[in-house]
């Protein structure tokens, strides 16, 4: 069967695979789209194991809460460069899988990916392998994270961070016309210059505060002002200053960022009191993407040369 010109270009309209790799898989297929569409997509998982170590630290950070308001969802996927994270397509793909989880509800990245994707034939895993092959670049979820209850979102820079805020209020409080601003207050405070680590004093592992004791204790006895003083007086030097650390890693131990009057916990307290209500953090996630993970770096010059045949 003769290929046609208009063949080739609705296969690329619907897989978005090059003009000579969607022709392949129609001469393939005897002109079939839909069989071509399936080549397509069987060679795709073959050339997303080829891409499977390519380095995927770009990507976005997204969110999205179930249309009763109970339930919200924050999700990292990676690829290879910021130019397919901006991709609607990719962006697209991401609200997918967000969808899929507030509707399936999985525990764990091992439960996610068998599931079906949407209301399509596809797997979330198999969803990852067709665009990795549909976009060309390697790409992967890297977490996820499902809560209920009572929260505030938010998304900063068109995706590079994510937070989310679990609260304990009660009806007093929720209904309060100015709870959303104060919820998203929290949120922004999270996603600020610096995120903390816990919600407050009693959720910081006693392993974490020995460790800062140790480093404290190193730094004063290693200051030549303090060479002559005894142990115990270091000691009681590290308690003083122990306090610093607690106002660096605990969220309501912070300076509350719309007033440095006041801590994170003030000014809940205020607002729960304002409110004729009680209100408590119950927890929060922050995702900044590519967090931790090895970045890309293209050495553009040498890339030019291998183009141009003039490499070395």
């Amino acid at each position: 069967m003769a290929i046609s010109a208009k063949m080739v270009s609705d296969l690329r309209a619907k897989t978005g695979c090059g003009m000579m790799e969607c022709k392949k898989a129609l001469t393939e297929a005897n002109g079939d789209f839909d069989e071509a569409v399936k080549v397509l997509r069987e060679r795709g998982l073959a050339v997303a194991g080829k891409k499977a170590a390519r380095i995927a630290a770009e990507g976005v950070v997204d969110i999205m809460a179930s249309e009763d308001g109970n339930t919200v969802a924050m999700i990292e996927v990676n690829a290879e460069t910021d130019f397919v994270a901006k991709n609607e397509s990719f962006k697209e793909f991401v609200r997918g899988i967000l969808k899929t989880i507030l509707d399936k509800k999985p525990s764990t990245l091992e439960e996610l990916l068998p599931l079906q994707y949407m209301d399509t034939d596809f797997t979330v895993e198999g969803k990852v392998k067709d665009m990795i092959f549909t976009i060309g670049e390697n790409m992967n979820i890297r977490r996820f994270v499902l809560v209920e209850g009572t929260f505030a979102t938010y998304i900063h820079g068109a995706g590079t961070t994510g937070v989310i805020v679990k609260y304990n209020a009660d009806e007093a409080a929720k209904n309060n016309p100015g709870f959303a601003d104060f919820a998203k207050n929290i949120a922004l405070q999270i996603a600020a210059g610096n995120p903390p680590s816990y919600v407050a004093k009693e959720d910081v592992p006693e392993s974490a505060v020995e460790e800062e004791k140790e480093i404290l204790l190193k730094q004063i006895a290693n200051d030549e002002k303090n060479a002559n003083k005894p142990q115990n007086i270091l000691e009681k030097m590290v308690l003083g200053k122990i306090g610093k650390f607690y106002e660096r890693v605990c969220l309501v131990e912070q300076a509350y960022v719309k007033d440095d009057k006041m801590t994170v916990g003030q000014y809940v307290a205020a607002t729960a009191k304002e409110f004729g209500g009680s209100i408590s953090i119950d927890s929060f996630y922050l995702y900044e993407r590519g967090e931790g993970l090895e970045k890309r770096e293209d050495d553009f010059a040498e890339e030019i040369a291998r183009l141009t045949g003039q490499a070395e």
